[in-house]
């Protein structure tokens, strides 16, 4: 791919309409100065005190954040949230960015989740989670389903971003999954597109992404080693057997490894990361090449090329520290002519 090419692909993306749905996160961050500790009078411990706070959007947010940035036009966000301060700053944020939530379910069934990140010293301390720990209510299931519906067929790609670990628990449930995945049989648009933690394996009728280890793991063969790249192409062909479309595996500095079973001369491609100098932070790596690949796909790139849009997207991400960051069309271009 050429600098023209790659504005070609640029280009369009302001013409794209894209939907994501998925657990929508509220990141917190907490800068800690190690510098005021001080012991707290009633218990003797230690009080770490906070001298700045700032929020993004997370998991699926973080997605539409990157889809932001990149410029596409119109950007649907589907899921849920609870009545709660989360939710409140949450959604605060992705009007800001300019997401139509109409389909963000607000409901007292749950909680907003949420990653509160303290740093000290720049390094990131334990992490406190809030997330909803019993299953999702069918009624907010058939509302779920009833927002699809209501979106697929206005929309160029569906995101399906599938971050919460307990089964049944989040956005992605059995019963939601099996409708997309029906949706993905019977229709040959919009593209979908499944990036999911825990359970990868189960997406089918669709593209899919997953990093090296989670491709391992879905086809039980992860022992905790890092993988050479054939076993890695062994585990994209199964899973790309499976789905019958193409999978995209990162895999971290060594780029990305694509499977397309309708390029019959060559099924698998490496497509090499973009080198990065001095100290790295990899949160939300993934779902910036995830925005990156999705966008470039709805704006005519080829598997190949929108994983190199991927690895440059991420390539920039993982430089802006102590936040989840994102990319934009200006900062590609300049890391596709620093990498040439």
């Amino acid at each position: 791919m050429d600098k023209q090419r790659l504005q070609e692909i640029l280009s369009k993306f302001p013409t794209l309409h894209i939907a994501v749905i998925g657990d929508y996160f509220l990141d917190r961050y907490w800068k800690v100065d190690p510098q005021r500790d001080e012991p707290s009078v009633e218990t003797g411990l230690t009080a770490y005190q906070v001298v700045d706070c700032w929020c993004s959007p997370g998991a699926a947010g973080t997605v539409v954040n990157n889809l932001s940035a990149l410029g596409v036009g119109k950007i649907n966000a589907i899921g849920f949230i609870g009545q709660d301060g989360e939710g409140y700053e949450l959604t605060t944020l992705l009007d800001k960015i300019g997401v139509e939530r109409t389909h963000l379910i607000e409901t007292n069934q749950r909680v907003t989740p949420c990653y509160t990140k303290p740093l000290r010293d720049e390094i990131e301390m334990n992490r406190f989670d809030l997330k909803n720990h019993t299953a999702t209510p069918p009624s907010v299931e058939t509302e779920l389903i009833a927002a699809i519906q209501n979106v697929v067929d206005n929309v160029d790609a569906l995101i399906i971003m599938d971050q919460v670990s307990e089964e049944n628990c989040g956005v992605l449930t059995e019963k939601v999954r099996d409708y997309l995945i029906q949706l993905g049989r019977k229709l040959s648009k919009p593209l979908i597109y499944a990036d999911s933690r825990e359970r990868i394996h189960c997406y089918r009728n669709m593209v899919i992404k997953c990093n090296e280890r989670e491709a391992l793991e879905a086809c039980g063969l992860y022992d905790g080693t890092s993988p050479t790249l054939d076993i890695v192409k062994r585990c994209g062909l199964r899973l790309a057997e499976k789905t019958e479309r193409p999978v995209f595996v990162t895999m971290g500095e060594r780029g990305q490894l694509v499977v397309d079973l309708k390029n019959t001369t060559q099924p698998t491609k490496h497509v090499p990361a973009i080198p990065v100098v001095g100290e790295i932070d990899i949160c939300g790596a993934g779902d910036a090449s995830s925005s990156a690949i999705v966008a470039s796909l709805c704006a005519g790139a080829d598997c190949e090329e929108a994983a190199t849009l991927g690895n440059l997207a991420s390539s920039i991400t993982i430089q802006k520290l102590g936040q989840t960051g994102t990319a934009a069309p200006n900062e590609i271009l300049t890391a596709f002519e620093q990498s040439s």
